[in-house]
C-alpha cells in the first residue's frame, strides 16, 4: 500500500496549484494523508481528485476544515496502527507534542506536521514522520512531502525538490 503524506500546504497563501513533483506521486497513491494547515477546503478538493484523502486540522484552519477533519486520527492499515496529528500547541517541541498526543496508544507510526521540518526517525519503536511542506519550506533548503509504503515491511522516504511548480 502506498501512502503519500503531505501537510502545511497553506493554500492559496503559498500557491494556487499543487507542485508537479507532488502530483506525480499522488497519481499512484492508494491513500493521501494531510497533516493539517490546509488553509482552505480547496486543498482537500485538489487532493481528492487523485484518490481518498484522510487528515487532521491544523492551527490555521477554519471552521469548515475543523468540522470535516478531527484533531487527531488513528488509522489501521495493512496491519499497522498509524496516528496522525498536526502537532501545534504550547511549550515543548512539535515532535514531543505529537508523541504525547498518542500517550497510552499502541502505534507503529506517528505522522505529524506543523514545523515544516522533514523528519524520519524511530523513537521507542515507533516511526516518527513529518513530511515537511510542499509549499512553504521556511528554513529548510527544499520543499518536501513523504511517501510511505506499507506491506510486510515499512518503507518511508522524503521527496525533496527546489521548485514548487
Amino acid at each position: 500500500m502506498k501512502l503519500v503524506i503531505t501537510g502545511d500546504t497553506h493554500m492559496p497563501r503559498r500557491g494556487t496549484q499543487l507542485p508537479a513533483r507532488l502530483e506525480q506521486e499522488l497519481k499512484t497513491a492508494n491513500l493521501i494523508i494531510h497533516t493539517g494547515d490546509w488553509q482552505t477546503m480547496d486543498m482537500y478538493h485538489m487532493l481528492s481528485e487523485f484518490g481518498e484523502v484522510r487528515g487532521v486540522f491544523g492551527n490555521v484552519d477554519g471552521e469548515d476544515i475543523c468540522r470535516k477533519f478531527p484533531e487527531k486520527l488513528v488509522l489501521e492499515l495493512e496491519g499497522y496502527r498509524i496516528g496522525v496529528v498536526h502537532g501545534h500547541g504550547e511549550r515543548k517541541t512539535t515532535e514531543r507534542r505529537a508523541i504525547e498526543a498518542f500517550d497510552g496508544e499502541d502505534l507503529d507510526i506517528i505522522i505529524f506536521g506543523h514545523s515544516h521540518i522533514p523528519l524520519l526517525r524511530y523513537s521507542k519503536r515507533r516511526l516518527l514522520l513529518n513530511p515537511g511542506s510542499p509549499m512553504d519550506k521556511r528554513t529548510t533548503p527544499y520543499y518536501s512531502f513523504a511517501v510511505l509504503h506499507l506491506g510486510p515491511e515499512i518503507r518511508a522516504e522524503h521527496v525533496f525538490y527546489d521548485e514548487k511548480i
